[in-house]
């Protein structure tokens, strides 16, 4: 129904998005940019492919002044002025098409961007839990039979394809239980596909004028973590940065910052190298005022009808009171 109410909202938005976008900034994030069938990315991210990531570009820039990182960091203090609201794109997951793909179309653009990355998948080490529910599920569309044994670990009967997509972070040792009973490799995906960015390519990135910042170690889900815990996966991916010399003022919490509550903000921000941080809630605003939230923009929909969705949302909370997140 919420959807319904939304879209119908939607309808009536002016199509001059810069007069009617409800914040100075807008905060863009993808993913993956690819012409390809990527089997650990098909069945969690919808992502675009090349013409469409270019159209979504084409649109933003018409409305909003694409910034640099320091550009963006004067804006927050006050110190720079655009001629028309700003635009911060951003990318998550440090995945190889941003080098191969989205780059080359960045650099002919001229946009900035910041990738925000896990450094456990870094030279494709390992492979986050998502992506092998990914694989799992496409080794499982090509099944006639299903091992018995699958439902054993699933604890369940019904749809296993769906159970698999469901499990998440502090179970992922089933999906390597499942790996074996399918005879799914992920060491040998992840020296064939090559999936992540390798180290080099980091550094090459930096040396282009991107942004390489904090996405967390490993990509959990934080609420699922003690404050602890959340703590101590971000500080230690902020370690990682700094040694290296990447963008360390910055993190992009993995999946949602849903239900992080404000002690992890109070005792992360003692770190006075840290600038900000960003959700990925959409277009509203956040009682942790360094706490920006961006716009997820892989949902199958063109940039136009995403902002036009979140602009109408906006002002329906608005009028409820409830387009401030607040934590506890």
């Amino acid at each position: 129904m919420k959807n319904g109410i939304i879209n119908f909202l939607s309808n009536f938005e002016s199509e001059n998005i810069a007069d009617t976008f409800p914040l100075d900034y807008c905060l863009p994030v993808y993913h993956c940019v690819s012409d390809e069938n990527l089997p650990h990315l098909r069945n969690i991210i919808p992502y675009k492919n090349t013409r469409q990531f270019e159209q979504d570009l084409d649109f933003l820039g018409k409305h909003f002044q694409f910034v640099s990182w320091e550009e963006f960091k004067d804006f927050v203090h006050g110190n720079f002025r655009p001629k028309k609201k700003i635009a911060l794109l951003t990318f998550d997951d440090g995945l190889r098409e941003f080098y191969e793909v989205v780059m080359p179309i960045l650099e002919r653009k001229g946009i900035y961007a910041t990738n925000f990355i896990n450094p456990e998948f870094i030279d494709n080490k390992n492979l986050m839990f998502r992506c092998k529910a990914s694989l799992l599920a496409e080794n499982l569309k090509d099944s006639k039979k299903i091992n018995p044994e699958i439902f054993k670990v699933l604890q369940s009967k019904s749809n296993p394809t769906n159970h698999i997509l469901k499990i998440g972070y502090l179970q992922q040792h089933l999906l390597d239980r499942l790996a074996e009973i399918l005879e799914v490799d992920f060491s040998t995906f992840l020296q064939q596909q090559q999936p992540y960015l390798t180290f080099n390519q980091l550094e090459s990135l930096t040396q282009k004028g991107f942004g390489i910042s904090s996405h967390s170690w490993d990509h959990p889900l934080y609420h699922e973590l003690s404050v602890g815990q959340q703590l101590e996966t971000t500080d230690k991916t902020f370690r990682y940065l700094k040694q290296h010399r990447f963008l360390y003022e910055s993190f992009a919490f993995p999946f949602t910052d849903f239900g992080v509550k404000k002690e992890f903000f109070d005792r992360l921000f003692k770190n006075k190298d840290i600038f900000c941080t960003f959700g990925s809630a959409g277009v509203k605003l956040d009682s942790a005022e360094r706490n920006f939230q961006r716009v997820p923009m892989e949902n199958g929909n063109p940039a136009e009808s995403i902002l036009k969705k979140e602009i109408a949302y906006f002002r329906l909370k608005k009028m409820l009171n409830k387009n401030k997140i607040v934590r506890p």
